[in-house]
């Protein structure tokens, strides 16, 4: 049985970088391993409405209602399952870029209260029951203040869906402190969920590898059964 594992955070935290070297650590141990990321921006149909999106095309955050965002989110993974499917037939472990988690904590952020909830289950069966889409067997939240993010996005390298240097999300700051509290909510009441904190006890940033470490302690549970000398 492939296992899944989802690795989320507001933008900055090093999804990416993580999700490249755990594929590349498995595999240099004989597992075979797979990533994917979304948004798959230029790939489908929905990723590119995304794109378009996040450049303000339909208008800012505040006048696009999250409930009609999350079907973007959740039409592009819906979009990708055959790809997503394959991964799962090729490989023991698939390490995700963002996931379903991603879509719940970003758009949650834009409510409070009963909404907020309300939505949340919603997004939570559009994406799981009506589209089908498989629950992740470990979800890794490495977490990052938004201050950081600003920081670290400033140093990203030109993006497929956007030619601005910060989307309308990545722009705005206090935003994303909201989704990084909802995701930091999702950790508590979920027992899939595990936290990986970006910074050390004197809020300077931990090295790649001392992250990455640590998230491969976390995913040993899922590793050790195909390959006890992993290390």
């Amino acid at each position: 049985m492939t296992a899944l594992i989802a690795i989320e955070g507001i933008d900055g935290a090093g999804k990416g970088t993580h999700a490249a070297r755990l594929v590349e650590r498995l595999t240099q141990v004989g597992i075979r391993a797979g990533s994917l990321q979304f948004p798959r921006y230029s790939e489908t149909t929905f990723g590119g409405a995304i794109g378009d999106f996040l450049n303000g095309r339909f208008g800012s955050l505040d006048q696009v209602h999250p409930q009609l965002a999350s079907v973007l989110y959740a039409g592009d993974r819906f979009e990708s399952k055959p790809v997503l499917q394959q991964a799962m037939d090729n490989n023991d472990i698939v390490i995700l870029d963002r996931f379903t988690g991603s879509n719940l904590a970003h758009q949650a952020a834009k409510l409070e209260g009963a909404e907020r909830l309300e939505l949340m289950r919603w997004i939570d069966h559009v994406e799981h029951v009506v589209f089908g889409l498989p629950r992740p067997d470990m979800v890794v939240l490495i977490d990052i203040s938004s201050d950081w993010s600003r920081r670290l996005v400033s140093r990203k390298e030109a993006r497929d869906y956007t030619s601005s240097e910060a989307d309308i999300q990545e722009a705005n700051l206090p935003y994303l402190e909201r989704v990084r509290k909802c995701y930091l909510q999702l950790a508590q009441q979920r027992d899939e969920w595990q936290v990986v904190e970006s910074l050390d006890a004197a809020g300077d940033l931990r090295t790649i590898t001392d992250i990455n470490h640590q998230i491969f302690e976390l995913i040993r549970p899922f590793v050790m059964p195909l390959d006890c000398s992993a290390g």
